[in-house]
């Protein structure tokens, strides 16, 4: 642990002291070949005469309490992954901001942030806002527009099946796509041997 390339540098120079102690160097010499002030190689060398080799890792930190619980938390992600129009929202996808006000309206917590929602719904690559609009229909005569498409694809026309020599043929014009002429003429290849 005291040289080893892997181990950290914090942990590396607490063992050092360590070893150093065993040889039976005063603090005053450690401090100086460690590069370490006096104080802190006597807490390393106390901590360790005290509790040993588990006393050279960092201490529990109590840290902020938690402000919301797990299952807050998974509601939350819960309701991001629901559809808008399920809850009532007149929305096709969710932005942070809006699963935030909903959960404040349902009284799952009492105040969140949106960046609290983007960060919990980052934390498990769930990002609703990049959900296509289109997916979620909201046309009341969707069906009656699709099914005849629908059909089609199915070999179908007016109820009936499409026979081995009738076709469907599909085409979509892209007509913001244009065939253009080089603005400059072309590079010939560079040496042999020579990338790019």
């Amino acid at each position: 642990m005291a040289y080893g390339h892997k181990t950290e540098h914090r942990l590396r120079q607490r063992a050092q002291v360590v070893l150093h102690a065993a040889r039976g160097r005063p603090n005053t010499r450690i401090a100086r070949e460690a590069g370490l002030y006096l104080d802190t190689v006597r807490t390393w060398r106390g901590r360790f005469a005290e509790h040993r080799l588990p006393a050279l890792s960092d201490r529990k930190r109590s840290g902020r309490p938690a402000s919301f619980t797990p299952l807050q938390t998974a509601q939350v992600k819960a309701l991001a992954c629901q559809l808008p129009a399920e809850s009532g929202t007149p929305l096709s996808r969710w932005s942070s901001p809006q699963p935030a006000r909903e959960v404040v309206g349902r009284a799952i917590v009492g105040a969140i942030s949106a960046s609290t929602v983007r960060r919990w719904l980052r934390q498990d690559a769930l990002k609703p806002w990049q959900y296509q609009s289109w997916i979620f229909i909201t046309d009341p005569a969707f069906r009656s527009r699709a099914e005849p498409v629908l059909d089609l694809y199915a070999r179908i026309w007016n109820g009936e099946a499409l026979c081995a020599d009738e076709y469907v043929i599909s085409a979509d014009e892209k007509t913001s796509v244009q065939a253009r002429c080089r603005a400059t003429p072309p590079r010939p290849p560079g040496r042999p041997g020579r990338c790019g």
